[in-house]
């Protein structure tokens, strides 16, 4: 979640999941739209709001990759080894009209 504040209140933030934004206008003052179809009105500008929501999701990233296990790929057999298999036809395919 990233962290804004209410344009009514300034000093107090609010959390919101950037998932469940759908547009972040100005007009003038900073209105995001949710899924909800709930509106909330920020201190922020739209350009901060992007660049955090950009943050956040680099950082879910970072955590994501960070996580996964060491790439480890083993030949199980060579292109000379294994047989060519020719695929069927679609239905209709190669065939002449009746």
């Amino acid at each position: 979640m990233i962290e804004l504040h209410r344009l009514t209140h300034p000093d107090e933030p609010v959390y919101i999941n950037p998932d469940l934004m759908l547009s972040v206008e100005a007009t003038p003052d900073t209105v995001i739209t949710l899924a909800t179809h709930g509106k909330i009105l920020v201190a922020e500008s739209p350009e901060v709001v992007a660049a955090r929501v950009r943050e956040w999701k680099a950082e879910i990233l970072a955590a994501a990759f960070a996580n996964r296990r060491p790439a480890h790929v083993e030949l199980v057999a060579t292109s000379s080894s294994v047989p060519v298999v020719p695929l069927p036809e679609p239905d209709g395919a190669g065939r002449s009209p009746a």
